[in-house]
């Protein structure tokens, strides 16, 4: 009865661990997902000022 316990507790901790790790990396894909469009919106950005910045030189 004791081992039977001791299996679900330890079920249980793996189950709880397993749902924060997930919990987290989900949260993690959403912060590099954000970064990403935020670079790539900044590229952009820089890149037409380069542009402007050249078509006003000549």
């Amino acid at each position: 009865m004791r081992a039977l316990l001791w299996v679900v507790g330890v079920v249980a901790g793996v189950l709880i661990l397993l749902g924060l790790i997930l919990e987290a990396a989900r949260w993690l894909i959403i912060i590099g997902l954000i970064a990403l469009i935020i670079v790539i919106v900044w590229g952009v950005v820089k890149g037409r000022q380069a542009m402007n910045h050249q078509t006003r030189r000549r």
